[in-house]
């Protein structure tokens, strides 16, 4: 989002600092997108003088555990005085000011929940280890986000909760930086702000508009609207506080674009048969001002949102929302013994399992005085073969199997994308064109993402594996060079042959992903015979048991325009649809990140 002019002159960054200054608690956060750097931390400095001295700032780190962030058992102190002792985690400490989450995009799912858990009820609700207790906890959060891709964002369930996103380019510097007086006569007027009828109905027109589906989202834009109201010292909202609301609000969130002249809700009467306006009647009627400040907000809207969002919403969240439930593309898999810790769970020490030692004295923490008591007696009072003097001394902490708590890790594992290409036909050299360039943008980054890249091509009476799953760039580009096309269409045999390419996959421990590049129009059957009648069946089962098997799968039709026949096989196959004149190498390779980045 770049600078505009704002209330106060301010650019849209340092207006959405002074906002959350004001009502950190009623805007719920700030979504801020932006990089270590000067620019990051003048804003981070900003917030810090703005909000009140004696509000807290603490900052979370992306990996955190249950205990640091909501709290749980102190355990030193649990140990010295043998009764449960509680510790105030990093949230209730944060009571009544702002905490900040480092590297938000790499913020684990289950994490993302708690934070939005006590933003929602404002509270910290601590019911493990043995402890039952509510905290007040009312706070903001503001969630950095480093990431460098599209496809790399904060959890979902945590930015629907963070009323202002702002990708912070640059902070301009000849912005005046608001007055934490003003800041402060803000919060005393903000209750005394109101906001008419029309200014609130055009809030709610431009949501509509942009396909913001969220009531969530409509009152942060209001609530976003008095705050800066009161920040110009105004007791009612106006269009400029709606101006502002939109971009910083709603535009980041638009999924599509309304026409630039939004339709009246009804057309104007005709005028009476029976008289005929005079000359100087023939002027224009006043602007109707509902109209016209929907018309400036919708404006404003289309003026800030990001560039490239809607094509990227295109080609690849409506994508993610169609494979959401498609397979285990990219999926993490639970592990005994490596990967990322994921917490510990009660259970016997097994072959290969790894106890987490500081999790079992947690549990063994709180029984500590009643078993002393219990060892002590039996060693006075109960038979024994070895007085006290042979036993020694006794232990300072006494654990039992039912304490032992095994440590749980989750490791990733990585994904070989399969694409099946139709090389039948007139048109199979622009469709293995398109192969060829995906499967080369993919192999670029494959030594990050540890990706592999296969290629089955189909045509006359069968399919041949003309490059077997690789990382090697070179590699795949020799085998790429000089594909063979013509002939007709075994379908069937195509999908077969990355069905079995995708059990020897799966088989290894990696994630198998199917993209098929076809129009649908089989002609060959699986015996080699020909018939579309019976190839289109043939076709359509071996779709089928794909999807039986459980593989995640993507198909690319590559028709001049949408084919019934593409269309069937992608929901008999259970994948993800584009349409190839809208699908070229760049949308392709795009697409299959976004399945791989998936997770179960």
């Amino acid at each position: 989002m770049t600078d505009r002019p704002a209330p106060g002159g301010w650019s849209d960054p340092t207006l959405a600092a002074a906002l959350l200054a004001v009502d950190p608690v009623g805007l719920g956060g700030v979504a801020l997108r932006a990089g270590p750097g000067p620019g990051r931390d003048r804003w981070l400095a900003l917030l810090r003088t703005l909000l009140p001295a004696d509000a807290p700032m603490r900052r979370v780190p992306a990996q955190i555990a249950d205990g640091r962030l909501l709290g749980g058992l102190d355990l030193a102190a649990t140990l010295r005085s043998g009764r449960r002792v509680a510790e105030r985690g990093i949230l209730v400490e944060a009571d009544g000011g702002v905490v900040l989450l480092a590297m938000a995009e790499r913020l684990p799912s289950a994490t993302a929940g708690r934070i939005a858990a006590v933003l929602d009820q404002g509270q910290v609700v601590l019911e493990r280890d043995g402890l039952a207790l509510r905290l007040p906890t009312r706070l903001g959060v503001v969630a950095l986000d480093e990431g460098v891709g599209d496809d790399e964002r904060p959890p979902a369930a945590l930015l629907e909760r963070l009323a202002i996103h702002v990708d912070l380019a640059s902070v301009a510097a000849e912005s005046p930086p608001p007055q934490p007086s003003a800041v402060a006569k803000a919060r005393l007027l903000l209750p005394a702000v109101a906001t008419p009828d029309a200014e609130i109905e055009a809030l709610c027109a431009v949501t509509v508009a942009f396909g913001v589906g969220s009531l969530r989202v409509a009152d942060f834009a209001l609530r976003t609207a008095r705050i800066a109201a009161a920040l110009a010292g105004r007791d009612r909202v106006g269009p400029d506080e709606v101006a502002a609301a939109v971009r910083l609000v709603l535009a980041p969130r638009a999924t599509m674009i309304p026409s630039a002249e939004p339709e009246a809700d009804s057309p104007p009467p005709p005028p009476p048969p029976d008289t005929a306006p005079a000359d100087d009647e023939q002027a224009e009627a006043p602007a109707d001002p509902m109209r016209s400040l929907q018309e400036m907000a919708v404006a404003a809207a289309r003026a800030a949102i990001p560039p490239g969002l809607l094509a990227r919403l295109a080609a690849g969240q409506s994508l993610r929302r169609s494979t959401a439930s498609a397979g285990d593309a990219g999926a993490s898999r639970n592990d005994a013994r490596r990967g990322r810790p994921i917490g510990s769970r009660a259970g016997e020490l097994r072959t290969g399992a790894r106890l987490d030692i500081v999790e079992t004295l947690r549990a063994a923490a709180p029984w500590q005085a009643l078993r002393r008591t219990a060892a002590a007696a039996r060693t006075d009072t109960g038979p024994t073969e070895m007085g006290p003097t042979e036993m020694g001394p006794r232990p300072r902490i006494i654990v039992r199997p039912e304490d032992f708590r095994i440590a749980r890790f989750r490791r990733q594992t990585g994904t070989t994308a399969i694409f099946a290409v139709d090389a039948s036909g007139s048109s199979a050299m622009h469709r293995l064109g398109e192969a060829k360039g995906a499967v080369e943008m993919l192999l670029a980054d494959c030594y990050v993402r540890r990706d592999q890249v296969a290629l089955i091509a189909f045509r006359g009476r069968d399919a041949t594996l003309l490059l077997p799953p690789t990382r090697s760039l070179v590699r795949a580009k020799r085998s790429l060079a000089g594909l063979p096309g013509g002939g007709g269409t075994p379908l069937a045999a195509g999908i077969e042959a990355a069905s079995a390419l995708a059990g020897e996959v799966r088989r290894t421990g990696r994630t198998a992903l199917v993209v098929l590049l076809t129009d649908g129009k089989a002609n060959v059957a699986r015996d080699g015979t020909g018939g579309r009648e019976l190839a289109a069946e043939h076709a359509l089962f071996a779709a089928r048991r794909l999807r039986a098997d459980g593989v995640s799968a993507m198909l690319v039709d590559t028709a001049p325009r949408p084919q019934p026949a593409a269309q069937r096989l992608s929901e008999a196959m259970g994948a993800a649809y584009l349409v190839l004149p809208q699908a070229d190498s760049l949308v392709i390779s795009a697409a299959v990140r976004g399945m791989a980045d998936l997770r179960a």
